[in-house]
């Protein structure tokens, strides 16, 4: 896998992943909870994201993995932040996927 398809694969990848995330995440959940939880599925996301582009072997290549995990985390939060959060999709996600009994709590 070369840097160009590395970083191109990561930032398609980080682009849609605020919503995924949003899935999990929930509206009563503090900012910094949140935040965590961003970060550490993207750091997840850009691992399995090596693993699917260039398989396991692809780890021994440092720099590679570093730089998709690093796009991936990058603009997942970069499209959290300009796109997803003020659209109010990824809010809406989170609405809609929280549990009943957490909704009646709030």
């Amino acid at each position: 896998m070369s840097l160009v398809t590395s970083l191109t694969t990561g930032a398609q990848v980080g682009a849609l992943l605020p919503l995924l995330t949003a899935i999990v995440q929930r509206p009563h959940w503090s900012p910094r909870a949140k935040k965590i939880v961003a970060v550490a599925v993207a750091v997840a996301a850009g691992v399995v994201t090596v693993a699917a582009t260039g398989g396991w072997q692809q780890f021994q290549h440092g720099s590679l993995t570093l730089a998709t995990v690093i796009a991936v985390l990058t603009v997942s939060q970069s499209t959290y932040d300009l796109l997803w959060k003020p659209s109010q999709i990824a809010p809406v996600i989170e609405r809609a996927t929280t549990p009943t009994a957490v909704k009646a709590s709030e």
